[in-house]
């Protein structure tokens, strides 16, 4: 039990784990891949996979992954070598996923949607060999130039789908095939047409080792490598199945991309060292969640704010069935009061908000799955994970209800920044992670997050959160959703600026919008413009970039166009 110099407890988050999780946990020192080993060895027949309805059990997920790792050494993949995945959620993400860790590789796995030239740096930097994608993309990455890929593993969804919907597909995916041309092409059933032979030698693979370089930075600027070893993302998969009371009953939906660290580790480590099963779609679309736990009953969706705002818009959300869904695990972005409770009366679940980071694998802290929810904070650390406040001027530790920078300290921490040691020694400073978010926490240890320290709106000497203005904005009945942003002012240092998209059939003009903020807000906080959008754009998991918003208010201005838009 960690305590400050006069004896009091500095962990009384302890007090308020649900009983069934312990404050210290056993994590076995193994490579990622034995959690799909393992799970398959002792509940072989039990559904590992659903896609679109047909199911893949642990067994023949477990078979399809020695094979990717056999064939991957027949390429010449060797221990260390990078595999990036450009794939969507889909069976062959596991298969490879696990496969190419087995066989000694470094997994990076990236957005399928990436572009082009996001997509040559990837590649170039990670230094991969090796990518494994779908049909649909194959020719952007075959039309690349200078990058070290030698190996295009190209793999049809339609090989792992219903028969029906495969013929359709397979149809779809010939004809994006046509005039793919690259010197290191190979077709996924070649890849795993072989069984492993006995001889094969396999290296062993050390836990401490590299596992995934996982590019992060859409929120933040450019992107950077953040390198997660097998140990770390195995700390993490054990901390999530503790905190969700994952078990081989539990029933997951993952609509979240895998390629991402939430997605990763909360919808397919954790299952699979679990037992349970993972139900996959490939892309958020609300309709067809919906229409998914209406049939296929998940007991836990994973989520983002965006995805809950887009299902409660639904207008005919009242028509599905959603109450086989017993807990929402929700991060990425703050979760409003609004959401939450209509989300909570539609489904019986209950919306768990947490928080994580890649640096961390993901999740680190969360409200208790059973215990007590506070709206607004983001809960409190997991098993063996440390948490403080911090000045943001000289580093010292605050107390409670005092505003500060997060700092994390977990077994599940980043090995760093590839190539760049010097942002690794700025973010890890004495083995604990300055995570440059800014919040406080309560007396019983319950963590806030009022904003980024790099989104701080300084206006006429003013600290101004932009999230507190978030939150009002949501409020509107109006609004669908909504950002505020800070830009630069002569007179005031910075001013703030609201980006809202209405509700369908919704009108409203600047006007009404700011009357509204400022029976809200004090007056140094009220947004002096507003600009509608028919949407916002987001990151890979839907998280509303302020970045961007910022970025092209500036073309637009530097390019003389309007200050504001109005409707």
């Amino acid at each position: 039990m960690r305590t400050d110099d006069a004896g009091r407890d500095e962990r009384p988050w302890l007090a308020h784990y649900d009983a069934e999780v312990a404050p210290r946990l056993e994590y076995p020192r193994i490579p990622i891949h034995r959690l799909l080993e393992d799970t398959a060895a002792r509940s072989p027949a039990s559904p590992c996979v659903n896609f679109f309805g047909r199911s893949f059990s642990y067994a023949a997920i477990r078979k399809l992954a020695g094979r990717v790792a056999a064939g991957a050494r027949r390429l010449g993949v060797r221990k260390g070598d990078r595999v990036a995945l450009l794939l969507p959620n889909s069976p062959q993400f596991l298969a490879t996923y696990y496969g190419f860790l087995s066989a000694g590789a470094v997994i990076v796995p990236l957005n399928p949607l990436s572009t082009e030239k996001e997509l040559a740096f990837y590649l170039s930097d990670s230094g991969a060999r090796t990518v494994v994608t779908i049909p649909l993309f194959a020719k952007k990455v075959a039309s690349l130039q200078e990058t070290p890929v030698e190996n295009l593993v190209v793999s049809g969804l339609a090989d792992f789908l219903p028969f029906a919907l495969g013929l359709v597909q397979r149809l779809k995916e010939s004809i994006q095939l046509r005039g793919v041309t690259h010197r290191g092409l190979v077709r996924f059933a070649d890849l795993v047409s072989a069984a492993p032979r006995a001889s094969e030698p396999e290296e062993p693979v050390d836990p401490d080792g590299m596992a995934v370089l996982i590019y992060s930075g859409g929120t933040t600027g450019t992107a950077k490598g953040i390198m997660l070893s097998h140990y770390a993302c195995v700390v993490n998969a054990c901390q999530v199945v503790a905190w969700g009371h994952l078990d081989k009953a539990a029933r997951l939906l993952a609509v979240l991309p895998l390629f991402h660290g939430f997605g990763m580790s909360v919808t397919m480590n954790a299952p699979i060292l679990g037992g349970a099963e993972i139900v996959l779609l490939p892309r958020f679309n609300a309709r067809d969640v919906v229409r998914t736990i209406a049939k296929r009953r998940p007991t836990f969706l994973i989520g983002v704010p965006t995805m809950f705002v887009a299902l409660s818009n639904l207008p005919d959300i009242e028509r599905w069935n959603l109450q086989s869904l017993d807990g929402i695990f929700v991060g990425a972005a703050p979760l409003t009061q609004g959401v939450k409770e209509g989300f909570e009366s539609r489904t019986g679940a209950r919306m768990i908000e947490g928080y994580g980071l890649t640096e961390v694998v993901t999740a680190c802290t969360a409200n208790p799955y059973r215990g007590v929810h506070k709206l607004g904070s983001v809960g409190i650390p997991f098993p063996d994970v440390d948490a403080r406040i911090a000045a943001i001027d000289d580093g010292r530790e605050l107390g409670v209800g005092e505003q500060g920078e997060i700092q994390l300290r977990t077994p599940s921490m980043m090995l760093g920044y590839f190539n760049d040691p010097d942002e690794t020694r700025r973010t890890i400073v004495d083995g604990w992670l300055h995570t440059g978010d800014i919040g406080y926490r309560d007396e019983d240890g319950y963590f806030y997050i009022t904003d980024r320290k790099k989104d701080l709106i300084i206006v006429g000497g003013f600290n101004v959160f932009p999230r507190e203005i978030d939150e009002v904005i949501h409020k509107h009945p109006k609004i669908k959703e909504g950002i505020a942003v800070g830009l630069p002012d002569e007179y005031a240092g910075e001013r703030i600026k609201a980006f809202v998209v209405l509700r369908d059939g919704e009108t409203a003009t600047e006007e009404e919008l700011i009357a509204f903020f400022r029976q809200n807000l004090v007056a140094y906080k009220v947004p002096s413009a507003v600009e509608f959008r028919k949407e916002l754009p987001k990151s890979m998991i839907g998280k509303i970039l302020r970045r961007t918003l910022r970025e092209e208010d500036e073309r637009s201005r530097a390019a003389g166009g309007e200050d504001h838009a109005r409707r």
